[in-house]
Protein backbone atom coordinates (compact mmCIF):
# COMPACT_ATOMS: atom_id res chain seq x y z
CA UNK A 1 0.00 0.00 0.00
CA UNK A 2 3.29 2.13 0.85
CA UNK A 3 4.46 1.71 -2.58
CA UNK A 4 1.05 2.45 -3.93
CA UNK A 5 1.03 5.88 -2.73
CA UNK A 6 4.68 6.80 -3.33
CA UNK A 7 3.61 5.93 -7.18
CA UNK A 8 0.94 8.19 -6.82
CA UNK A 9 2.11 10.95 -5.00
CA UNK A 10 5.26 11.15 -8.15
CA UNK A 11 2.54 11.39 -10.85
CA UNK A 12 0.72 13.79 -8.87
CA UNK A 13 3.15 15.42 -8.21
CA UNK A 14 4.69 14.79 -12.08
CA UNK A 15 1.72 16.39 -13.60
CA UNK A 16 1.77 19.32 -11.08
CA UNK A 17 5.40 20.23 -12.16
CA UNK A 18 4.59 19.79 -15.79
CA UNK A 19 1.70 22.00 -15.50
CA UNK A 20 3.84 24.72 -14.08
CA UNK A 21 2.35 28.03 -13.84
CA UNK A 22 1.88 30.87 -17.08
CA UNK A 23 3.88 33.70 -17.09
CA UNK A 24 3.21 36.74 -19.90
CA UNK A 25 6.12 39.14 -20.76
CA UNK A 26 5.92 41.74 -23.10
CA UNK A 27 8.64 42.57 -25.98
CA UNK A 28 8.01 45.99 -27.68
CA UNK A 29 10.27 45.62 -31.30
CA UNK A 30 10.67 47.71 -34.18
CA UNK A 31 8.62 46.93 -37.07
CA UNK A 32 11.57 44.21 -39.18
CA UNK A 33 11.13 41.61 -35.94
CA UNK A 34 7.95 40.42 -36.33
CA UNK A 35 9.09 37.07 -38.07
CA UNK A 36 12.48 36.73 -35.78
CA UNK A 37 10.44 36.95 -32.72
CA UNK A 38 7.64 35.11 -34.31
CA UNK A 39 10.03 31.97 -34.48
CA UNK A 40 12.14 33.19 -31.62
CA UNK A 41 9.15 33.37 -29.13
CA UNK A 42 7.84 29.60 -30.14
CA UNK A 43 11.60 28.53 -29.07
CA UNK A 44 12.25 29.93 -26.28
CA UNK A 45 8.85 28.57 -25.23
CA UNK A 46 10.00 25.32 -25.28
CA UNK A 47 13.18 25.73 -23.82
CA UNK A 48 11.71 27.47 -20.16
CA UNK A 49 8.86 24.63 -20.03
CA UNK A 50 11.70 22.04 -20.40
CA UNK A 51 13.76 23.83 -17.77
CA UNK A 52 10.96 24.92 -15.78
CA UNK A 53 7.91 23.29 -16.29
CA UNK A 54 6.31 26.91 -16.57
CA UNK A 55 4.64 28.16 -19.66
CA UNK A 56 5.66 31.59 -21.03
CA UNK A 57 4.03 33.71 -23.50
CA UNK A 58 5.44 36.58 -25.06
CA UNK A 59 3.32 39.30 -26.35
CA UNK A 60 4.83 41.52 -29.43
CA UNK A 61 4.23 44.74 -29.77
CA UNK A 62 5.68 46.88 -32.88
CA UNK A 63 6.37 50.13 -35.26
CA UNK A 64 8.62 52.22 -35.96
CA UNK A 65 11.41 52.11 -33.22
CA UNK A 66 11.47 55.77 -31.46
CA UNK A 67 7.82 55.49 -31.82
CA UNK A 68 8.26 52.59 -29.86
CA UNK A 69 10.57 54.00 -27.35
CA UNK A 70 8.11 56.86 -26.90
CA UNK A 71 5.33 54.73 -26.25
CA UNK A 72 7.34 52.44 -23.37
CA UNK A 73 8.20 55.75 -21.80
CA UNK A 74 4.53 56.92 -21.93
CA UNK A 75 3.24 53.49 -20.22
CA UNK A 76 3.05 50.83 -22.32
CA UNK A 77 4.49 47.92 -19.79
CA UNK A 78 6.92 46.48 -21.71
CA UNK A 79 9.27 43.93 -20.08
CA UNK A 80 12.04 43.85 -22.43
CA UNK A 81 12.72 46.05 -25.33
CA UNK A 82 14.31 44.75 -28.90
CA UNK A 83 14.86 48.33 -30.45
CA UNK A 84 16.69 49.14 -33.63
CA UNK A 85 19.32 51.49 -32.01
CA UNK A 86 20.95 52.38 -28.81
CA UNK A 87 19.69 56.18 -28.69
CA UNK A 88 16.31 54.66 -28.61
CA UNK A 89 16.72 52.61 -25.12
CA UNK A 90 18.95 55.51 -23.84
CA UNK A 91 15.54 57.67 -24.44
CA UNK A 92 13.78 55.05 -21.96
CA UNK A 93 16.11 55.86 -19.59
CA UNK A 94 16.67 59.35 -19.66
CA UNK A 95 13.11 60.16 -20.49
CA UNK A 96 11.12 57.81 -18.15
CA UNK A 97 14.15 56.17 -16.22
CA UNK A 98 13.21 52.61 -16.65
CA UNK A 99 16.41 51.05 -16.86
CA UNK A 100 19.65 52.16 -15.58
CA UNK A 101 22.25 53.93 -17.48
CA UNK A 102 24.81 50.98 -17.79
CA UNK A 103 21.65 48.95 -19.60
CA UNK A 104 24.20 48.37 -22.31
CA UNK A 105 26.62 46.36 -19.77
CA UNK A 106 24.52 44.01 -18.80
CA UNK A 107 24.49 41.45 -21.57
CA UNK A 108 27.63 40.67 -24.10
CA UNK A 109 28.19 42.60 -27.17
CA UNK A 110 26.95 45.92 -26.06
CA UNK A 111 23.86 43.88 -25.66
CA UNK A 112 23.49 43.40 -29.19
CA UNK A 113 22.69 40.18 -29.72
CA UNK A 114 22.85 39.94 -33.33
CA UNK A 115 23.47 42.68 -36.62
CA UNK A 116 22.33 44.13 -39.90
CA UNK A 117 23.00 46.81 -42.32
CA UNK A 118 21.65 49.24 -44.73
CA UNK A 119 20.99 47.85 -48.77
CA UNK A 120 19.30 49.08 -51.48
CA UNK A 121 16.58 47.05 -52.74
CA UNK A 122 15.68 47.53 -56.78
CA UNK A 123 13.27 45.93 -58.98
CA UNK A 124 13.74 42.81 -61.61
CA UNK A 125 16.26 43.81 -63.80
CA UNK A 126 17.94 47.62 -62.65
CA UNK A 127 15.93 49.30 -64.77
CA UNK A 128 17.75 52.49 -63.43
CA UNK A 129 20.93 50.67 -63.33
CA UNK A 130 21.50 51.27 -59.23
CA UNK A 131 25.18 49.97 -58.23
CA UNK A 132 26.14 52.40 -55.62
CA UNK A 133 24.74 54.86 -53.30
CA UNK A 134 25.77 57.99 -55.86
CA UNK A 135 23.27 56.43 -58.09
CA UNK A 136 20.05 57.19 -56.09
CA UNK A 137 21.09 60.43 -55.74
CA UNK A 138 20.76 61.00 -59.64
CA UNK A 139 17.78 63.36 -61.08
CA UNK A 140 14.86 60.85 -61.92
CA UNK A 141 15.43 58.34 -59.39
CA UNK A 142 12.24 57.51 -56.87
CA UNK A 143 13.47 56.51 -53.48
CA UNK A 144 11.51 54.98 -50.62
CA UNK A 145 12.46 55.55 -47.26
CA UNK A 146 11.19 55.21 -43.63
CA UNK A 147 11.14 58.77 -41.46
CA UNK A 148 14.36 59.13 -39.48
CA UNK A 149 12.19 60.83 -36.96
CA UNK A 150 10.17 57.68 -36.23
CA UNK A 151 12.15 55.13 -37.33
CA UNK A 152 15.79 53.35 -36.33
CA UNK A 153 16.13 51.79 -39.55
CA UNK A 154 15.59 54.99 -41.13
CA UNK A 155 18.10 56.75 -38.90
CA UNK A 156 20.89 53.71 -39.72
CA UNK A 157 20.16 53.93 -43.76
CA UNK A 158 20.69 58.26 -43.20
CA UNK A 159 23.90 57.91 -41.59
CA UNK A 160 24.87 54.64 -43.81
CA UNK A 161 24.08 57.12 -46.90
CA UNK A 162 25.91 60.01 -44.81
CA UNK A 163 29.20 58.24 -43.44
CA UNK A 164 29.40 57.17 -47.56
CA UNK A 165 29.57 60.64 -48.73
CA UNK A 166 32.07 61.43 -46.00
CA UNK A 167 34.39 59.03 -46.46
CA UNK A 168 34.38 59.62 -49.93
CA UNK A 169 34.23 62.77 -50.92
CA UNK A 170 36.12 63.82 -47.89
CA UNK A 171 33.86 66.41 -45.64
CA UNK A 172 31.10 67.40 -44.02
CA UNK A 173 29.75 69.13 -46.01
CA UNK A 174 30.12 67.02 -49.26
CA UNK A 175 27.87 64.56 -46.87
CA UNK A 176 25.72 67.07 -46.20
CA UNK A 177 24.96 68.10 -49.70
CA UNK A 178 25.27 64.45 -50.40
CA UNK A 179 22.11 63.58 -48.38
CA UNK A 180 20.19 66.66 -49.26
CA UNK A 181 20.54 65.52 -52.54
CA UNK A 182 19.47 61.87 -51.53
CA UNK A 183 16.01 62.98 -49.66
CA UNK A 184 14.98 65.22 -52.51
CA UNK A 185 14.57 61.98 -54.35
CA UNK A 186 12.88 60.69 -51.42
CA UNK A 187 8.90 59.70 -52.84
CA UNK A 188 7.41 58.59 -49.65
CA UNK A 189 8.56 59.03 -46.27
CA UNK A 190 6.79 56.14 -44.20
CA UNK A 191 6.70 55.72 -40.25
CA UNK A 192 8.53 52.35 -40.32
CA UNK A 193 10.57 50.65 -42.35
CA UNK A 194 7.97 47.76 -42.63
CA UNK A 195 5.79 50.37 -44.22
CA UNK A 196 8.22 51.57 -46.50
CA UNK A 197 8.89 47.44 -47.58
CA UNK A 198 5.05 47.06 -48.13
CA UNK A 199 4.93 51.23 -49.85
CA UNK A 200 8.23 49.46 -52.44
CA UNK A 201 6.76 45.95 -52.65
CA UNK A 202 3.00 45.62 -53.02
CA UNK A 203 2.03 49.38 -53.48
CA UNK A 204 4.65 49.43 -56.47
CA UNK A 205 5.91 52.89 -55.51
CA UNK A 206 9.68 53.90 -55.89
CA UNK A 207 12.62 52.47 -57.80
CA UNK A 208 15.10 51.87 -55.03
CA UNK A 209 13.80 51.23 -51.29
CA UNK A 210 16.27 51.97 -48.56
CA UNK A 211 16.36 48.24 -46.44
CA UNK A 212 17.14 46.71 -43.70
CA UNK A 213 19.56 43.57 -45.29
CA UNK A 214 17.06 41.36 -43.20
CA UNK A 215 13.84 43.10 -45.01
CA UNK A 216 15.99 42.80 -48.53
CA UNK A 217 15.64 39.14 -48.21
CA UNK A 218 12.24 38.88 -46.64
CA UNK A 219 10.95 40.81 -49.50
CA UNK A 220 12.23 38.58 -51.98
CA UNK A 221 11.12 35.49 -50.03
CA UNK A 222 7.70 36.29 -50.05
CA UNK A 223 7.16 38.24 -53.12
CA UNK A 224 8.70 35.05 -55.03
CA UNK A 225 12.20 34.94 -56.86
CA UNK A 226 12.53 37.24 -59.88
CA UNK A 227 10.65 40.53 -58.70
CA UNK A 228 13.50 42.17 -57.18
CA UNK A 229 17.47 42.46 -56.62
CA UNK A 230 19.56 43.63 -53.73
CA UNK A 231 22.14 45.71 -54.80
CA UNK A 232 24.79 45.58 -52.54
CA UNK A 233 26.44 48.68 -51.78
CA UNK A 234 30.45 49.15 -51.19
CA UNK A 235 30.12 50.29 -47.78
CA UNK A 236 27.80 51.14 -45.37
CA UNK A 237 26.69 51.28 -41.68
CA UNK A 238 27.05 48.24 -38.98
CA UNK A 239 23.98 48.26 -37.65
CA UNK A 240 23.53 46.55 -34.03
CA UNK A 241 19.88 46.70 -32.82
CA UNK A 242 20.45 46.40 -29.18
CA UNK A 243 18.08 44.76 -26.62
CA UNK A 244 17.15 45.28 -22.42
CA UNK A 245 15.20 44.36 -20.02
CA UNK A 246 12.68 47.46 -18.48
CA UNK A 247 13.97 46.69 -15.17
CA UNK A 248 11.40 49.16 -13.10
CA UNK A 249 8.58 47.71 -15.26
CA UNK A 250 9.83 43.86 -14.81
CA UNK A 251 10.45 44.64 -10.98
CA UNK A 252 6.78 45.85 -10.47
CA UNK A 253 5.45 42.90 -12.70
CA UNK A 254 7.79 39.88 -10.75
CA UNK A 255 8.98 39.01 -14.33
CA UNK A 256 12.40 40.16 -13.79
CA UNK A 257 14.13 36.67 -13.97
CA UNK A 258 12.41 35.14 -16.78
CA UNK A 259 12.85 38.19 -18.73
CA UNK A 260 16.86 38.25 -18.43
CA UNK A 261 16.49 34.57 -19.33
CA UNK A 262 14.16 35.65 -22.38
CA UNK A 263 17.23 38.16 -24.29
CA UNK A 264 20.10 36.04 -22.74
CA UNK A 265 18.84 33.08 -24.82
CA UNK A 266 19.00 34.83 -27.63
CA UNK A 267 22.59 34.21 -27.29
CA UNK A 268 22.59 30.51 -27.00
CA UNK A 269 23.34 28.39 -30.29
CA UNK A 270 19.60 28.51 -31.05
CA UNK A 271 19.04 31.78 -30.25
CA UNK A 272 21.94 32.76 -33.13
CA UNK A 273 20.31 29.74 -35.35
CA UNK A 274 16.59 31.65 -35.38
CA UNK A 275 18.57 34.94 -36.18
CA UNK A 276 20.44 33.90 -39.11
CA UNK A 277 17.17 31.86 -40.65
CA UNK A 278 15.37 35.45 -40.07
CA UNK A 279 18.11 37.35 -41.94
CA UNK A 280 20.12 38.78 -39.14
CA UNK A 281 23.79 38.56 -38.67
CA UNK A 282 24.64 36.01 -35.82
CA UNK A 283 26.98 37.35 -33.39
CA UNK A 284 28.32 33.86 -32.58
CA UNK A 285 31.13 33.37 -35.00
CA UNK A 286 30.58 29.34 -35.60
CA UNK A 287 26.57 29.91 -36.48
CA UNK A 288 27.61 33.31 -38.55
CA UNK A 289 30.46 30.86 -40.22
CA UNK A 290 27.18 28.29 -40.77
CA UNK A 291 25.56 31.40 -42.45
CA UNK A 292 28.85 33.26 -44.32
CA UNK A 293 27.62 32.11 -48.10
CA UNK A 294 23.84 33.78 -47.08
CA UNK A 295 25.43 37.64 -46.14
CA UNK A 296 27.10 38.88 -48.70
CA UNK A 297 30.53 40.35 -47.93
CA UNK A 298 31.15 44.38 -47.70
CA UNK A 299 32.64 47.44 -46.29
CA UNK A 300 31.32 48.45 -42.95
CA UNK A 301 32.15 51.06 -40.74
CA UNK A 302 30.92 51.60 -37.33
CA UNK A 303 28.69 54.77 -35.71
CA UNK A 304 31.42 55.21 -33.54
CA UNK A 305 34.38 55.71 -36.47
CA UNK A 306 31.89 58.69 -38.12
CA UNK A 307 30.14 59.69 -35.76
CA UNK A 308 31.25 59.80 -32.43
CA UNK A 309 28.76 57.59 -31.40
CA UNK A 310 24.77 57.38 -31.01
CA UNK A 311 24.04 60.29 -28.48
CA UNK A 312 26.47 62.67 -30.63
CA UNK A 313 24.64 61.45 -33.92
CA UNK A 314 21.33 61.81 -32.04
CA UNK A 315 21.99 64.99 -31.07
CA UNK A 316 23.61 66.33 -34.81
CA UNK A 317 21.09 64.86 -36.86
CA UNK A 318 17.85 63.67 -35.74
CA UNK A 319 17.18 65.90 -32.89
CA UNK A 320 14.44 68.43 -33.60
CA UNK A 321 16.16 71.33 -35.43
CA UNK A 322 18.70 68.84 -36.09
CA UNK A 323 20.17 68.09 -39.65
CA UNK A 324 17.91 66.07 -41.05
CA UNK A 325 15.06 68.65 -40.76
CA UNK A 326 17.30 71.30 -42.06
CA UNK A 327 17.73 69.59 -45.29
CA UNK A 328 14.42 67.80 -45.36
CA UNK A 329 11.75 70.39 -46.18
CA UNK A 330 8.98 68.16 -47.88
Amino acid sequence: MRIRHLFLFTVLGAAAVSRGKTIELLNVSYDPTRELYADYNAAFAKHWKAKTGDDVVVKQSHGGSGAQARSVIDGLQADVVTLALAADIDSIHAHGDLLPADWQSKLPENSTPYTSTIVLLVRSGNPKGIKDWDDIVRPGVAVIAPNPKTSGGARWAYLAAWGYAERRYGSKDKAREFVTALYKNVQVLDAGARGSTITFAQKGLGDVLLAWENEAFLAQKEFGPGKFETVVPSSSILAEPPVAVVEKVSARKGTTEIARAYLEYLYSDEGQEIAGRNYYRPRNRAVAERFSRVFPRLGLFTIDEVFGGWAQAQRTHFADGGVFDQIYEK
